[in-house]
């Protein structure tokens, strides 16, 4: 019998391509959507080679077009899906309140939380119409845990978030689940699409993910068993959990912390005491 069957936007690198191996390792047929031709063919065929039933389909998220066109092809080759992960994201531009233009907030929300939205109200009538479903929301520790400029990333995060707690409710009716992952920093290509108003930020980032004791496939792992028991929280950086705790139950220790967090993260590396070799800060 054949598996069951997932698609993931963003699915050729970094955090999408760890889920697809995840899955094709657990007998899912798999197709990726995303932008990037050479690395969605790369993935795939490295899919395919493992003995997995997989393609590669262009897919941008911010046109509704191309989600119905992905949806419509899942059907003509699988008669329906199993599980919608909504994984794109970009870093947008870091910076003060005053000087990121509303043309770069436009950009993220559009890509990361639209994205999300145009898959969700892409796929929940076919998932009504099954019986069945699930999706995965990629959010992000910001939604969570706002660091200072990064507003539009903090706020499109956050945004994943409350539309995955709304949906929860609404969709449970229909037999359709879903979970949100809410990672911090881990080594992705996250930074190729950062900008940023701050001398060396994007630098100093890199530098802060690559020695993250989490990677990809960990947070793949995680969400994973979320999925298998219709969990709703992918919380897999256990230092961001419990300062994500802290805030909600102690506002004033969590307030404190931050500010030596957030000082560590935007103090340039001169005027800093070997910032970069810390664990893993707020992501």
């Amino acid at each position: 019998m054949p598996g069951k069957r997932i698609f993931i936007t963003g699915g050729a690198s970094g955090l999408g391509k760890a889920i697809a191996l995840k899955y094709a390792g657990a007998g899912y047929r798999v197709c990726i959507g995303d932008v990037n031709q050479v690395r969605g063919a790369e993935t795939a065929a490295e899919l395919t080679a493992s003995g997995c039933d997989a393609f590669f389909i262009r897919c941008d998220v911010t046109r509704l077009e191309d989600l119905l066109a992905v949806k419509d092809e899942i059907i003509n080759r699988w008669q329906g899906v199993d599980l919608v992960v909504n994984n794109v994201g970009i870093a947008g531009t870091a910076g003060p309140i005053d000087q990121v233009g509303v043309d770069d907030w436009q950009q993220v929300l559009d890509i990361n939380l639209l994205g999300v939205v145009r898959g969700c109200q892409v796929f929940t009538p076919l998932f009504k119409q099954q019986g069945s479903g699930f999706f995965v929301n990629i959010a992000s520790a910001a939604g969570l845990i706002n660091a200072p400029q990064m507003s539009s990333y903090n706020v499109s995060k956050a945004g994943v978030i409350a539309l995955s707690e709304t949906l929860k409710h609404e969709l449970a009716p229909f037999n359709i689940g879903i979970c949100v992952a809410c990672p911090a920093f881990f080594q992705t290509n996250l930074t190729e699409s950062m900008k940023s108003t701050i001398d060396g930020l994007p630098a100093r980032v890199d530098r802060l993910m690559a020695h993250s004791r989490i990677n990809a496939a960990d947070i793949a792992e995680d969400i994973y068993a979320a999925v298998q028991n219709n969990s709703f929280w992918v919380l897999s950086h256990k230092a961001e959990r419990r300062l994500w705790l802290i805030k909600r139950f102690l506002p004033f220790v969590f307030d404190a912390l931050m500010k030596k967090k957030i000082a560590k993260l935007f103090t340039p590396p001169r005027a800093a005491n070997n910032t970069d070799s810390l664990p893993e800060k707020t992501g």
